[in-house]
């Protein structure tokens, strides 16, 4: 049985511990009580524009026969195409962007975050896409937590996750020849994007105020 403590599934708990969407303090902004519903809706769209476009990262990373473990990237592009329905429910759900100065720019860097992450799933380098999608699976618990706070506060129901669960993601990249630096490469870069668009969250908030 693969141990999420060792290996480059232990490097990519680890990495995801320290660096992950839950270790960012927006993160506990947004699914805290009195998190503001434009915040929350702010969250969904961006998501919407990194995430929520076809094809997706497992999508892209599971055309490479020789990316990782099929049936674990199967069950992943499953469970994905599931959750962008969700978002798309949730972006429906949430209404409008909220007005926020410099939209322009932050169109701008969503664009270059979803190309960064299309690059990583292409990337050549063996492990380097395996690492990104088991890192999304990863961070994606944190990343819905959002999401279902958000979806309580706009009134629509919360499906359950299909995606793989962490033990599997384990095991996969635990049966994974790769090298684990270009696994580890591959998680770290996912996890650098979520960092920068949680950034991105927490400015664009800022820039709205309290009005």
């Amino acid at each position: 049985m693969a141990s999420m403590d060792t290996g480059a599934a232990g490097l990519v708990r680890r990495l995801a511990a320290a660096d992950g969407a839950a270790a960012h303090p927006f993160h506990a902004t947004l699914i805290a009580r009195a998190a503001a519903p434009r915040d929350l809706g702010d969250a969904v769209h961006a998501l919407c524009a990194v995430h929520g476009h076809h094809p997706d990262l497992f999508e892209i990373v599971a055309g490479d026969p020789a990316a990782g473990p099929r049936d674990w990237l199967e069950a992943a592009v499953a469970g994905f195409a599931a959750e962008r329905l969700f978002l798309a429910n949730l972006v429906a759900a949430a209404g409008p962007l909220p007005s926020t100065p410099g939209q322009a720019q932050s169109e701008t860097a969503l664009t270059a975050e979803r190309h960064a992450l299309e690059m990583l799933a292409r990337s050549e380098r063996t492990g380097v896409g395996l690492g990104a999608a088991a890192a999304l699976v990863w961070d994606w618990t944190a990343l819905r937590q959002l999401l279902a706070h958000a979806a309580d506060r706009f009134g629509i129901d919360v499906p359950p996750s299909t995606l793989p669960d962490l033990a599997a993601t384990a095991a996969a990249l635990d049966s994974c020849p790769a090298a684990e630096r270009a696994v580890a490469f591959g998680a770290q870069q996912l996890f650098a994007q979520h960092r920068g668009l949680l950034s991105l969250l927490e400015a664009r908030a800022s820039a709205r105020g309290h009005d």
